[in-house]
């Protein structure tokens, strides 16, 4: 077993930097292969800082250092120290100018982490500690400068040259070279830097902010791709106009440039004013993208923009306070998508995402806090923990102090914090202050890992017209935690009578009686009465899903119908729909488990059959509701999860429910065959659930419904309808669709062939699929020559896809795909140490599959840990999937 040392960084040890860089000038004379770069920093010592003085350590990585020069002065060899994480300075004084030049290879840059160089184009990533591997650095996100860029290139390669700021100017350096200034006047960290060079054609667009400032966007792509950023321009303009009018934030540069390149670690990178984007989140016109994507670039998109104030603007301090800016953004980009589509459909879609991705993870070996206290690589913990949960702190907050509380709070926040780094303690603060509250005891979301677990118990005093609600709260141990606090979680309800009338809520107070409150639970247990309920009423409990947070309530299958049919709150209508279809899948998995028959009841067909034929519920919304809960939120609470079983039964449930609804399903599918491609809500609603009938129907009978599947595939106007047909066929296990699973990935693959993204999609359908001979498809999709290994999107695409989203193959019992993955990670680690690691988190979880599985998934992680020059990503990752206990 590879047991390399690698040190843990805790919270509790961060030190204010010894020099603070007031500001950075930047030479880059750019080369495939040896690119040259010159820095000048201007530096003072830090007041705050206890070091002791004229000593200085500054990070650098995969540096060639050519020369260090202090005040005009080159150093000698004696003053200073460098190895492969460092240049140590000594004897400095309190305020010196220091120039450094270096040499950096970007074209074998394969970790795509500082500068490199993606499909001919010049680009960095410097989050979270890549700016390191430009030059020598203090390279962390407490240190703030204000930087100036000089940019030369050959301008046959790279016509286009680009930095954070404004332009200040160009020129011809001799005829075959040319240079840009960029000059950017707010002070940012290193991890903030930008750069991009390259041959590059644009959209151009404009907005003139409520301030009265015009401002000139661009969104650079290859020329070929330019029509195909239009909706990320739409996106890009109303995200603009959202902020000014929901927080009040205007932009506050002159120009705010997107970029989009084919090889990106991430989904996007908010560098200040100049935005680096995977391909994936700005391309999208309705041959090549699916409504799911369209969705995917306006959200990212938000998400990227909004960071100007919460995460540019306002930084943080150290890496431990990540979810400063990634949750408080994430939420601002929620809140955006609400308000421009569906807001209880975009609640549901945040719901699954973190019922069925971050609970796990809240659940396994890497469970951590919102704000971390330890990591051995920072990169491993951009995890839907510290976005999508701390996106939900940051929700409980706003539903603690409603939408005028929590726009004080934010007001405060900015006016305290604008150009400085900030902790998540200092956002808390504002928020308490700008209220008048006490939020102390709120502060243990972010001290405390796991997801906690609401017990309800009801009881109803039909004497007394009483009834009471009592509500435990409690939160299991993870790794390193043991004996967790009660928390601060509002749980939003109502009352319905059993006719669905929704109820007043009498509390013995004399306050107005609304039909909805919100109940602050804060002690291990606590009951709350309500009076004058004339008969046992039925619960509908955290509405709009108000705390993040596993319910355990023994309610019956009457009242969850009542809330299927009646609840004003469209989430819990959909949670009732979602309840009786996982409680299905659970009971059917059970009889199996036991050699038994599963079984459907009639009133889930009946109820079932109410949703899908309601008309004054959205399509989109039926759709949702219907969608059979995926493996991992049916086994959320279960001890061990039987894979096979739940496989089986989820099938079952499927197919039965396609059989017994035939006559609505064949009436649906006639009622939305119209041919509205547009972005509308309801006609993506409609596509949605078309394509649910569809399923179902081709389930309940394969042979009868094939030639429907094949006939939405060829005539499909959009890539939605195309892509759902073809799923359906490419996932389908029945011998008898074989032929035209062949036919129609074979006519997907030569009709996208030129657009990489589309046949991204194309991989990771075969990479998902269910069938027995995935194993063979992948190890083929592995060997085509348009397989780069160095493009995350097409490693995810196959590797991504069948670890993540292939559960019945990935955890197969002879543990054939987890030796997949450990021999993918064994090539890959190597090229692309951060993908790597994200890939190996799939294994996390093996302690809860049977014990077969188990041992297998121990020994891949063996054979992981045992790679040669295995990657601290990598290493931190598997190492504490192997030990956690």
């Amino acid at each position: 077993m590879n047991t390399a040392a690698h040190d843990t960084i805790y919270r509790q040890d961060y030190q204010p930097p010894a020099y603070l860089v007031d500001s950075v000038w930047l030479q880059f004379d750019l080369d495939a292969d040896s690119t040259r770069v010159r820095s000048r920093l201007e530096v003072r010592r830090n007041p705050a800082s206890s070091a002791p003085s004229g000593s200085w350590s500054l990070d650098g990585e995969q540096l060639e250092l050519l020369a260090v020069r202090l005040d005009g002065v080159p150093l000698a060899a004696s003053d200073l120290q460098c190895d492969a994480k460092a240049l140590v300075l000594q004897g400095l004084p309190d305020a010196f100018s220091l120039e450094i030049d270096t040499r950096i290879n970007p074209a074998a840059n394969t970790e795509l982490s500082g500068l490199y160089l993606s499909s001919g184009v010049f680009c960095t990533q410097c989050e979270a500690e890549g700016f390191r591997r430009i030059t020598y650095f203090p390279d962390r996100p407490d240190v703030l400068a204000r930087y100036r860029v000089v940019i030369r290139a050959e301008r046959d390669m790279c016509p286009v040259l680009l930095s954070n700021g404004n332009p200040l100017s160009t020129r011809e350096i001799d005829p075959r070279r040319i240079e840009a200034v960029w000059d950017d006047p707010h002070p940012k960290p290193s991890y903030l830097f930008a750069l991009v060079a390259g041959n590059l054609d644009c959209r151009r667009d404009r907005f003139t902010t409520s301030e009265g400032r015009d401002v000139e966007l661009a969104i650079y792509t290859r020329t070929e791709q330019v029509a195909q950023s239009a909706h990320a321009m739409h996106s890009l303009k109303a995200s603009m106009r959202w902020d000014e009018e929901r927080f009040g934030l205007s932009y506050d540069l002159d120009v705010f440039n997107i970029v989009a390149v084919d090889d990106f670690n991430m989904g996007a990178m908010e560098n200040k004013g100049l935005n680096v984007f995977n391909t994936k989140y700005v391309l999208a016109d309705s041959e090549t993208a699916t409504d799911t994507d369209f969705l995917g670039v306006e959200a990212v998109v938000a998400h990227e923009y909004f960071h100007n104030w919460t995460g540019n603007r306002i930084t943080c301090r150290d890496w431990f306070q990540l979810s400063l800016k990634e949750g408080l953004t994430v939420f601002r980009d929620q809140e955006f998508s609400s308000d421009l589509n569906d807001r209880a459909l975009k609640r549901i879609e945040d719901v699954r995402l973190l019922r069925s991705r971050q609970f796990p993870e809240d659940a396994g070996p890497m469970a951590h806090p919102i704000r971390p206290e330890s990591y051995v690589e920072i990169n491993n913990f951009y995890t839907l923990t510290v976005y999508e949960k701390g996106a939900e702190v940051v929700r409980m907050l706003h539903t603690l102090l409603g939408e005028d509380g929590f726009r004080r709070g934010m007001d405060l926040y900015i006016a305290r914090h604008d150009g400085s780094a900030a902790t998540c303690d200092d956002f808390r603060q504002a928020m308490a202050d700008a209220n008048g509250v006490d939020l102390a005891q709120f502060e243990r979301w972010y001290e405390q890992a796991g997801t906690p677990i609401l017990e309800v118990t009801e009881q109803y005093d039909a004497d007394a017209r009483q009834y009471s609600l009592t509500l435990r709260q409690s939160t299991p141990d993870t790794p390193g935690q043991t004996g967790k606090a009660p928390l601060v979680i509002p749980v939003r309800m109502g009352l319905l009578s059993e006719q669905g009338e929704h109820l007043a809520l009498l509390d013995g107070s004399d306050a107005a009686t609304p039909t909805e409150r919100v109940l602050i639970c804060r002690n291990a247990q606590q009951t709350f009465v309500f009076k004058d309920i004339a008969s046992r009423p039925v619960l509908s409990l955290l509405r709009g899903f108000s705390a993040p947070v596993h319910v355990r309530h023994d309610q019956s299958v009457e009242h969850k119908a009542v809330l299927l049919r009646a609840d004003s709150d469209a989430f819990n209508r959909w949670q009732a729909a979602q309840d009786l279809l996982a409680d299905a899948v659970q009971a059917s998995a059970q009889r199996i488990r036991h050699g038994e028959a599963p079984e459907l009841p009639e009133s889930l067909v009946d109820a079932v059959a109410s949703v899908l034929g309601d008309e004054s519920v959205a399509a989109a919304l039926r759709a949702e509701a219907l969608t059979v809960p995926d493996m991992e939120t049916v086994a959320a609470l279960d001890p061990v999860v039987d894979i096979d079983a739940l496989d089986q039964s989820s099938r079952f449930v499927v197919k039965t429910l396609g059989q017994r609804l035939r006559g609505e399903l064949e009436a649906m599918w006639s009622t939305l065959a119209d041919e509205d491609d547009s972005l509308s809500p309801a006609a993506m609603g409609r596509r949605r659930l078309r394509s649910l009938c569809l399923h179902w129907q081709f389930a309940a009978d394969h042979a009868a419904t094939t030639d429907r599947v094949a006939g939405l595939y060829r005539n499909a106007t959009n890539m939605t309808d195309r892509l759902a047909a073809l799923k359906l066929v490419a996932h389908s296990r029945a011998p008898e669709t074989d032929a035209v699973r062949c036919e129609l990935l074979r006519d997907f693959e030569q009709r996208y062939r030129d657009e990489k993204l589309v046949i991204d999609k194309w991989f990771a359908l075969q990479a998902s699929s269910p069938r027995s001979a995935v194993f063979d498809d992948i190890a083929t999709l592995l060997e085509r020559d348009d397989f780069d290994i160095r493009n995350p999107n097409r490693a995810r695409a196959v590797m991504g896809a069948f670890a993540f989203n292939n559960p019945v193959r990935f955890h197969a019992a002879d543990g054939l795909g987890y030796g997949v993955l450990a021999d993918f990670i064994a090539v890959y680690d190597s090229v692309n140490p951060q993908t790597s690691a994200r890939l190996t988190s799939a294994l996390a979880g093996w302690r809860r599959h049977t014990p077969p599985r188990q041992q297998h998934a121990k020994a891949a992680l063996s054979r992981i840990l045992e790679i040669e020059s295995l990657s601290r990503d990598t290493w931190e990752i598997a190492s504490k999937a192997l030990d956690a206990r």
